[in-house]
């Protein structure tokens, strides 16, 4: 059933590969000279063998113009290298975690492979525990050199995003979810495209998945999984053309890697703390300070060397799940633009209908191919965004004031 997932480096000789019995596919992370440039994912019978030269056809086939485009970049670079101008900024790695003390370790150990690379002029990973109700991820916290630990007891991540937008010492604040790892270039990739663009907003990176063994993670991945693909993009209005822009704010990226100018948040007030709450709201929170910071006039730029590997949800229930709370966390975000920010009333009620309508087309074509399970993903991704339409945002506010006043 798994697939397995290689590192293929094409500055190097290629060799060919065989599958073990049990596997039935494969998934390629194609680099050139480290930097991530493609992923090819493909099932295949159990014991598949590809040869040297069917891999160079087929990365030829499928990778052709990328490989031109960053040999170029790469020959550019060495005849006119940049030279810096700004001093750089400091960086914040903030993890919010709750009761996941083994992704956490496994998170914070990715960390320490790249940290030596920082050409930040200064770099803080800061772990804010939401409530946890065992010692393990404070245990794993101190236990690395150069971690700092927050405790956050208002349950909710936009709670602990606060927490760590509130703590941080760094320019930057870069944040990442307890269920990734780092790519080794993760670190270099944020001060390029720093570097290249310091005067936008944010940044937010490629998330590829960390493992392909069960049906749902590979069926996730199959669907698109987070890719937002291997260029460079410029989020902002006048350059991108999208007559929805900024309302579609899942285009610029993923919260589980995502990267911002620490006064920037400060000013806009940070995360809005009745998004992503929990179980009854999980999510949200990410596309509504994307929103923010575009409505503030500031670029976030996608980069895909500044990349991440998340592990997708294991079983089919917890995938189905998922699309359940994007549909709510989506809806729910939307109503809340739609009060707080009447400039972009018709774009929003746009926004709404064309995802109800590119929705419902995309149940129609699955039931009538028989596709039950992608009809089941599709229908309880609607039925969230109907919950969330229907008052889920103002029953999130009442459930944030709750958790104030429990805590206080």
């Amino acid at each position: 059933m798994p697939y397995r997932i290689m590192d293929l480096e094409l500055s190097r000789p290629l060799t060919g590969f065989t599958l073990a019995s049990h596997e039935t596919g494969y998934a390629l992370v194609v680099r050139w000279d480290g930097r991530i440039i493609g992923f090819l994912m493909k099932e295949t019978p159990e014991g598949f063998r590809m040869e040297e030269d069917e891999l160079r056809e087929l990365l030829e086939r499928e990778l052709a113009l990328r490989i031109l485009n960053v040999k170029l970049e790469g020959s550019l670079a060495d005849r006119w290298p940049a030279t810096p101008v700004l001093e750089p900024p400091s960086l914040t790695i903030a993890i919010c975690t709750k009761d996941r003390a083994a992704r956490l370790a496994r998170l914070l150990d990715s960390l320490e492979a790249v940290r030596g690379q920082s050409a930040f002029r200064a770099l803080e990973i800061l772990v804010v525990d939401n409530a946890s109700v065992d010692p393990d991820t404070r245990e794993v916290a101190e236990s690395r050199t150069d971690v700092c630990y927050r405790f956050e007891p208002k349950t909710g991540l936009d709670f602990a995003r606060n927490m760590a937008l509130e703590t941080a010492t760094g320019d930057l604040i870069a944040y990442l979810d307890d269920d990734v790892v780092v790519d080794r270039g993760w670190l270099s990739g944020l001060y390029r495209v720093w570097a290249d663009c310091p005067d936008a907003g944010g940044y937010s990176g490629l998330v590829l998945p960390y493992r392909l063994d069960t049906p749902a993670q590979i069926r996730f991945e199959r669907e698109g999984g987070f890719g937002r693909g291997f260029e460079r993009i410029h989020h902002r209005g006048a350059q991108l053309g999208n007559p929805l822009h900024p309302v579609g704010a899942g285009v610029v990226g993923a919260g589980a890697n995502m990267c911002f100018r620490r006064d920037l948040l400060l000013a806009l007030g940070g995360f809005d703390e009745a998004l992503d709450t929990g179980a009854p709201l999980p999510g949200g929170g990410d596309l509504d300070i994307f929103y923010r910071v575009l409505r503030s006039g500031h670029a976030i730029v996608y980069e895909p060397s500044y990349a991440v590997f998340h592990e997708h949800r294991e079983t089919m229930a917890q995938l189905r799940r998922q699309y359940w709370s994007w549909g709510l966390g989506f809806m729910a975000f939307l109503e809340k633009a739609r009060r707080t920010d009447p400039a972009m009333r018709r774009r929003q009620d746009a926004m709404v209908s064309w995802w109800f309508r590119d929705k419902l087309i995309s149940l129609a074509g699955a039931l009538s191919a028989l596709d039950l399970r992608r009809a089941g993903d599709l229908a309880a991704e609607l039925r969230g965004a109907i919950q969330g339409l229907l008052g889920e945002y103002d029953r999130s506010v009442a459930r944030s004031r709750r958790i104030r006043e429990q805590v206080a």
